[in-house]
């Protein structure tokens, strides 16, 4: 578990926080094999017997006053009795671990019975668009096929296909068998029966170790819908629209009840890989496309507003559904065309799941996202609680969980991977704050309940007998991580403290929620205001210009000169207000790409964000040896740095660049056993998704995809001029709206 404060040193009060301008959270990254300092957990069992606050319900931890018969809890200053056997427990601290460790991981329950075993056999269902391409297909089949490389023996896995029908396989007799269930195009119907009736579901679900090869003829049978069945399906929709025949709303209902009639007897989590080639637009849950274009021009209404929130509740239900029956669903969407990603996207955040888009299939990397999806470990039926000292409290949560409707403080993530990041901002309770007079500091603490499933080699580790070696086990743990704070004793301590990268998650975190509240103009104008305020507190604090006086704008410090833990942030916000996140309807930016980045960067965690939203630029003499580590993403860099090869990460994206100047002896691409490729293979076995890699040659190649990237000379006004006046004249504006809003 990595818990990153925006400042470790928190203000002293609610007049200190206001002083500072700085954003006051934490983000939290709860499934990681270790915390923000390389750290892995104390691993223990017994959890079901530590102690807990009577007052604050705090667990037992590190940073507790111990006495013979009684502990002062760390977070609220409470008093809790001890029982005889605790005493006794507690007699030597040093063998105890939550007392010796910050970072402990609890087994809450013993390896399951004959019965506990068979619940825990992880279920894949694979659902495909059918009224798609055949390009479309074979990625996808390519995909499923790497898909079963990484699901280990004793997984079950489902074939599903849907367009005007929904097409169930059985995959376990000699030769693949389609039974197929027609979908009505009424906008409530549902299937006319159930998917159960039609086949059992252990008929559905086939043991991978089994019938690998079976599965792998079934997904060779793929084809899509011929034109004449889509036709004869299709009817009129509203406004005598012709409707077409992609039933993924039926058809994701109907797979979601089939799944949760066995859920808690033959599965604990299921995970459902729907597949789309665009838009449901057949049955229940279609979606209406016409209104991105230019319906919005001649209706007089805001593009930024309008594109953004879901235009029918119905994939937010479904989601509901989907929790209640186990089932997790990641949707990969594979087009260009639009498909309204803004009302889809609940199915698959709200389930625990992801949400993929790739503009085409000629380079997407869908294949090697499932797969890698797939080899890394996740953890379910998670519950996410922070507690708090009393001084303060969570101000807003943020991330893909859905809250808990009786408690506060408590979110449940239905599935959580190493990856998933979440984010808190903090308030005080009152103006007071943390009291001079106490010698208590301030104090968080994360208490993680998840369940993971253990594979069938490390029940063989335990022991198990031969039978049992190829069944999964379920485990529960209760994961704390329990954090003390320093308070800032001045402003200039406070910004010394300055987490840049959690300050930026913080903040596209609120600018996200700006946006799909408000509208993009008021992300950016949220943006922005924040960024002037932050400048004139630090002048002010920092007692470098007196506002008012005839000088101050000249004597402005802008880039933070003073503070080098904040000279980043005004690039981060110029390169935030430059992102297609941030960037308004009519520049072009496609909405479901908007959607998309919202949902990709409210889960990252903030190393992996700063290079999404402001990319690393390096550059090498030869593809064996650096040059320079970090260049601005401009074209003077280039010009004064000299360098023959650039690198650029920009997380999704990886692209080496030779220029104009290089020596045409310099190998290119660069060799596979060079320094550049190892860095390159290096970052892509890190990162959570596939980047896609770029090698471009001046001269030779179209370098607009690298130039792209250069934004320090662009225009940040909208216009999307490339007037040379960038960076620069966005830091005098700012200089400029400071003045006035001192004024």
């Amino acid at each position: 578990m990595a818990v990153r404060a925006s400042v470790t040193r928190f203000p002293g009060n609610l007049e200190a926080q206001e002083r500072a301008g700085v954003a006051w959270g934490i983000s939290v990254t709860p499934f990681a094999a270790v915390d923000e300092r390389g750290n892995q957990p104390v691993l223990c069992s017994d959890g079901h017997h530590i102690p807990r606050c009577e007052n604050c319900w705090a667990y037992l931890n590190t940073l507790c006053e111990m006495e013979q018969w009684a502990w002062t809890c760390s977070l609220c200053a409470s008093l809790n009795a001890l029982s005889a056997p605790l005493a006794a427990r507690y007699s030597n601290p040093q063998s105890c671990p939550e007392l010796s460790s910050s970072f402990v991981d609890f087994e809450l329950q013993e390896d399951g019975s004959t019965d506990g075993e068979s619940l825990a056999r992880p279920v894949y269902v694979a659902a495909v668009d059918l009224t798609a391409s055949e390009e479309f297909l074979e990625l996808v089949k390519s995909a499923l096929l790497a898909a079963l490389e990484a699901l280990a023996p004793g997984s079950l896995f489902g074939l599903i296909t849907f367009s005007h029908k929904i097409g169930l396989y059985d995959v376990q007799g000699p030769v693949p068998v389609v039974k197929n269930i027609f979908i009505p195009p009424d906008l409530d119907g549902r299937v006319p029966i159930d998917l159960e009736d039609a086949m059992p579901l252990l008929s559905f679900l086939a043991p991978v170790e089994s019938y690998k090869d079976r599965i792998t003829a079934a997904l060779e049978t793929l084809k899509p819908s011929t034109s004449w069945e889509r036709t004869t399906a299709a009817g009129q929709g509203l406004d005598s629209v012709l409707l077409g025949g992609r039933g993924f709303g039926v058809a994701m209902d109907a797979l979601i009840s089939y799944l949760g009639s066995e859920y808690g007897n033959t599965f604990a989590l299921a995970r459902v890989f729907s597949f789309l080639s665009g838009p449901p637009d057949y049955g229940a849950g279609q979606l209406d496309t016409r209104r991105y274009g230019e319906q919005y021009a001649s209706k007089g209404e805001d593009a930024d507003r309008a594109l953004l929130p879901e235009q029918t509740p119905f994939y937010k239900d479904l989601a509901a559904l989907a929790v209640q029956a186990g089932v997790c669903v990641d949707i990969f969407v594979v087009t260009n065309e639009y498909t309204d990603l803004a009302s889809l996207k609940f199915l698959s955040i709200e389930s625990g799941g992801s949400l993929f888009l790739y503009s085409n299939s000629d380079d997407s990397t869908l294949p090697q996202d499932l797969y890698r999806m797939l080899s890394r470990p996740y953890a379910f039926a998670c519950v996410l609680r922070l507690r708090t000292s009393p001084e303060f409290k969570l101000g807003r949560a943020y991330g893909h969980f859905f809250p808990d409707p009786q408690y506060e403080n408590v979110q449940h993530i239905i599935c959580c991977d190493t990856y998933a990041t979440y984010a808190y901002d903090f308030e005080f309770e009152n103006s007071t704050g943390f009291s001079r007079n106490s010698d208590a500091p301030p104090v968080l603490q994360f208490a993680f309940q998840y369940t993971v499933v253990v594979p069938p080699e490390e029940n063989f580790k335990t022991g198990l007998s031969a039978p049992n070696s190829c069944r999964y086990l379920l485990k529960q743990r209760l994961r704390i991580r329990t954090v003390q704070y320093e308070i800032a004793q001045n402003i200039n301590e406070l910004y010394d403290s300055a987490n840049a990268e959690v300050i930026l998650s913080i903040l596209v975190h609120k600018v996200i929620a700006a946006s799909l509240e408000q509208g993009v103009k008021e992300g950016r104008l949220l943006l922005h205001d924040w960024l002037v305020i932050l400048t004139a507190q630090y002048n002010d604090a920092c007692k470098l210009v007196q506002f008012g006086k005839p000088n101050t704008a000249s004597r402005l410090d802008v880039a933070f000169s003073h503070c080098p833990q904040l000279q980043s942030l005004p690039r981060l916000a110029f390169a935030l207000l430059r992102s297609p996140l941030l960037r308004l309807h009519e520049e072009g930016v496609h909405p479901d790409y908007r959607i998309y980045l919202q949902c990709l960067f409210s889960a990252l965690e903030p190393s992996s964000l700063l290079r999404a939203v402001y990319p690393v630029l390096s550059s090498y003499s030869t593809p064996d040896k650096q040059a320079y580590p970090r260049h601005s993403l401009s074209r003077a860099a280039l010009i004064t740095s000299g360098s023959p090869i650039f690198f650029l990460d920009a997380f999704t994206v990886l692209i080496v660049y030779y220029s104009s100047t290089a020596d045409p002896a310099l190998p290119f691409p660069p060799p596979q056993n060079c320094l550049l490729r190892n860095t390159i293979n290096k970052l892509k076995q890190e990162r959570s998704i596939t980047p896609k890699l770029l090698l471009i040659r001046s001269g030779h190649d179209n370098a607009e995809p690298f130039e792209h990237y250069l934004i320090e000379e662009q225009d940040v006004d909208g216009t999307g001029l490339n007037n040379g006046m960038g960076f620069v004249s966005f830091l005098e504006q700012i200089g400029q709206d400071v003045v006035e809003y001192m004024k």
